[in-house]
């Protein structure tokens, strides 16, 4: 299975940006879409963004304007670009695959393949 890892967490001031990486260990012909999940502690995991093979994109409405997902085909690297952040964006973040188009690009029953997190933590 493809290896996912993420990188660009850390802490920063309300208002400031994160940038979030996602690496893939390799091409994966399998991978329809990939997203960006969060979970705060004693939270569901929530759908953040997702990319699409035709460069569809899907925000949830509380990123909308804020975030924006990219994915670099040559480098096998899915990004979260995150300004304007705010306190209650502060979470684990995880990057996922998902091997079919899926029905709901923001759920995660959808997505088969997990990276392991990066926290972003954002101080008020």
């Amino acid at each position: 299975q493809v290896q996912l890892v993420e990188s660009g967490g850390g802490s920063v001031q309300a208002g400031g940006s994160l940038r979030l990486s996602c690496a893939a260990s390799r091409y994966s012909s399998s991978t329809y879409c990939m997203a960006w999940f969060r979970q705060a502690p004693g939270k569901e995991r929530e759908g953040v963004a997702a990319i699409c093979k035709d460069d569809r994109t899907k925000y949830d409405d509380s990123v909308k304007g804020r975030f924006t997902i990219s994915k670099d085909n040559a480098k096998n690297t899915l990004y979260l670009q995150m300004n304007s952040l705010k306190p209650e964006d502060t979470s684990m973040y995880y990057c996922a695959a998902a091997p079919a188009p899926p029905r709901w690009p923001l759920w995660k029953d959808e997505y088969n393949n997990w990276g392991q997190g990066t926290q972003v933590t954002v101080s008020s």
